[in-house]
């Protein structure tokens, strides 16, 4: 996938306090990946796939943990036959066990591992904000909450086991280079903005933003470091084909651009960076919020920033209003996306996105 590319810097505006990156320095510290070993949960297809694809033509070798494991074999036969080093393993990310394997086939494979990227997630199935009754007893059924288990429990096991196999290194280690152990985990504007369509989606994002925070702190110590990626809607298979529908003429963000971050994140060798976030609002530029800036003002220059984003938000809270009112599930999102869309269309009415 090609993507309009961002090169100059009259091309980027920038909030205060958030520090814009063109498309050519994500990938200024990539060679520093050659030899590192990634493990990348979820990467058979989407943003999984592209960041290992990336990695392997720097030179990383790349494993793979996917529930699709046919998906996530094509993915290593593609790496291969372009030169590089990869193998893959099934694995459910909401089962310790699968994960203990991934990691254990990374240190029996390639003897070490360096990058970690907990790729693995999925949408919100159901809807959490009807609560349905059980026909028999009249009582309320207990929601879906599989987001929660692979957007954040699966996080935590790739995090928890990341912390031990990061430190253990098999390698004949070139000790006149700066060693590389990074941690990338995967937000999205979720992370930032909770979307009313879907609240338990939201928790688990803003969740892996406050696992990234906290973990910040301990990891340094241990010479690892760490960053959360928050992406806008991609196209990727986590989006249903209806809202795509529903999305179209709305501006994605490109996944290789996200595939660029989550290097860059990965890579830079300045230890001051760890800990920062990186936001994708749009399909415009990367914009870096360092640790620094985690503090209350970040969340009201975001909010700025997200202006363009606030149509479909109000969509999806009038669409919430047309459940009452409207019995075919279908038609409902069907409604609420076209609102979304129209918004988007005609965000000019509203404070642009561009105006900081």
């Amino acid at each position: 996938m090609s993507i309009t590319s961002l090169t100059t810097q009259d091309q980027l505006v920038a909030p205060a306090g958030l520090t814009p990156i063109l498309d050519g320095q994500l990938f200024e510290h990539a060679e520093r990946l050659r030899d590192k070993v990634v493990i990348i949960t979820g990467a058979a297809n989407g943003i999984g796939k592209e960041t290992g694809m990336r990695c392997a033509s720097y030179g990383a070798k790349i494993v793979i943990g996917d529930l699709d494991i046919v998906g996530a074999e094509k993915t290593v036969s593609e790496i291969i036959a372009s030169g590089g080093q990869a193998v893959a393993v099934k694995c459910d990310v909401t089962i310790w066990d699968d994960q203990v394997e991934m990691f254990e086939l990374a240190i029996e494979k390639f003897g070490s591992v360096d990058v970690v990227v907990p790729n693995a997630g999925i949408g919100e199935p159901g809807n959490f904000l009807e609560v349905k009754l059980d026909n028999k007893t009249g009582k309320p059924q207990k929601p879906n909450l599989s987001t929660v288990q692979v957007n954040l429990v699966g996080v935590l096991y790739t995090v928890h086991l990341a912390q031990h196999y990061l430190l253990i290194d098999l390698r004949k280690v070139d000790t006149s280079t700066q060693p590389l152990k990074a941690m990338v985990l995967i937000g999205s504007m979720a992370s930032w903005e909770g979307f009313p369509a879907a609240p338990v989606y939201s928790a688990s994002k803003h969740a892996v933003l406050g696992l990234m925070r906290a973990m910040e702190p301990s990891l340094v110590l241990k010479g690892i470091r760490i960053a959360c990626i928050t992406p806008f809607f991609a196209d990727t298979n986590i989006i249903p084909t209806p809202l795509k529908v529903f999305l179209a003429g709305c501006p994605l963000t490109p996944v290789p651009r996200i595939a660029g971050a989550i290097i860059y994140a990965a890579s830079h060798p300045d230890p001051a960076t760890s800990g920062s976030g990186y936001v994708l609002p749009d399909d415009g530029p990367v914009f870096e919020v360092p640790r620094e800036k985690f503090t209350r003002g970040v969340y009201k220059l975001l909010d700025d920033r997200l202006k363009s984003v606030e149509g479909i938000v109000y969509a999806a809270r009038l669409t919430k209003d047309l459940v009452k009112l409207i019995a075919k599930p279908l038609l409902v999102t069907a409604i609420g996306l076209g609102l979304a869309r129209a918004f988007w269309s005609n965000r000019d009415i509203l404070p642009s996105f561009m105006d900081i």
